[in-house]
């Protein structure tokens, strides 16, 4: 007994032990974080008043740190617009072929990346490594050696001044079309008129709606296609599907955090929970990672973040049609799903 009784013990110490040097690893990295983006923040931030308020317009760029092999890597601060079409800004990444331009200029893919967190911290362009070893990088290789340049929005208030405007498709398409306007005059990119769209799960629903509003809001560029990888394109099924899962827990609070800046009196009380409600904006900012695990525990101890399905609300119901793309007639577009995705639902 005396040496089953230690074993316990020992055992004991042992997960003390694990506990407290994950809690040190953890708090040790968000330090780190903290410092590299208080770092970053005068780059992040813009003149006040705005340089000029035309849409694509750069206001600042700056070498990446994370070269890529056969292009230049920068990022840069661009003005774009809101849903609402006021000036606003936004920054991105912008990956520029070493190889000479092609007559009439280069080809732009538009990448539209997927949800991330609403922090400072998940904008694409702020983290360590932008580009090396993330999901993007062996299709943008790809996209290099065709000659084409690569941009990719991180959407306006995400990194930037302001709340991002997740889920809401003018305000995506317009930061997706502004950061290719500010592709053509960036020095060096020697880029043409011809451009597509590609974008995965949140960036799959801007990628939608890029299709939807580019020629109208554009109509000097020449979008030839769409791509969108596991889109958040049917909304109301999706949270018909998703309201009660671990996954609302992710979605949810940006959500929440974001549509009454577009939809003022969008009801909160009753269809999002008391532990939603308390939760709402610290898990909003979280990067996408932390918040799926925070959520999957809170969802294991019987916390849900919806007291309804919001698609049961007629607000939420409205809300949720009006930001679903409509169907794109007048262009190529390619939806790849998976049929194993359980975040959204095929």
């Amino acid at each position: 007994m005396r040496v089953l009784r230690a074993i316990g013990a020992g055992a004991g110490v042992l997960a003390v032990v694990v506990l407290v040097v994950l809690a040190a690893k953890v708090i040790g990295d968000r330090i780190r974080t903290d410092r590299q983006q208080d770092a970053l923040d005068p780059f992040y931030t813009p003149p006040e008043p705005l340089p000029s308020a035309q849409p694509g317009t750069i206001i600042r760029s700056e070498a990446l740190g994370t070269p890529l092999e056969g292009a230049q890597t920068h990022r840069f601060l661009y003005v774009t617009q809101t849903s609402s079409g006021a000036p606003t800004v936004s920054s991105g990444m912008i990956l520029i072929p070493s190889s000479a331009p092609p007559p009439g200029g280069r080809k732009i893919v538009a990448w539209a990346h997927p949800t991330v967190g609403l922090g400072d911290a998940c904008a694409p362009s702020r983290t360590a490594s932008p580009i090396k070893g993330q999901l993007t990088e062996p299709w943008m290789l790809q996209m290099v050696k065709f000659g084409w340049v690569v941009v990719a929005t991180d959407y306006a208030g995400l990194g930037t001044p302001g709340t991002s405007q997740y889920l809401v498709g003018k305000s995506e398409a317009y930061d997706v079309i502004n950061s290719v306007r500010a592709a053509r005059s960036f020095p060096g990119a020697e880029a043409g008129t011809t451009w597509a769209v590609y974008g995965h799960s949140q960036g799959g629903h801007s990628a939608l709606w890029t299709g939807v509003l580019a020629k109208q809001y554009a109509p000097e560029l020449n979008l030839v296609a769409v791509t969108a990888a596991a889109p958040a394109a049917e909304l109301g099924a999706l949270v018909t599907e998703q309201w009660d899962k671990d996954v609302s827990w992710v979605i949810g609070p940006e959500v929440t955090y974001a549509w009454p800046t577009v939809t003022p009196g969008l009801p909160i009380e009753g269809v999002v929970s008391a532990a939603g409600q308390r939760n709402t904006d610290n898990m909003a900012k979280e990067c996408v990672m932390d918040a799926a695990v925070e959520g999957g525990v809170r969802q294991k101890i019987g916390e849900r973040y919806y007291s309804m399905n919001p698609n049961n609300n007629p607000r939420w119901s409205e809300a949720l049609a009006v930001e679903t793309p409509p169907p794109i007639t007048d262009l190529p577009v390619l939806v790849v799903q998976g049929t194993g995705d359980n975040v959204v639902i095929p």
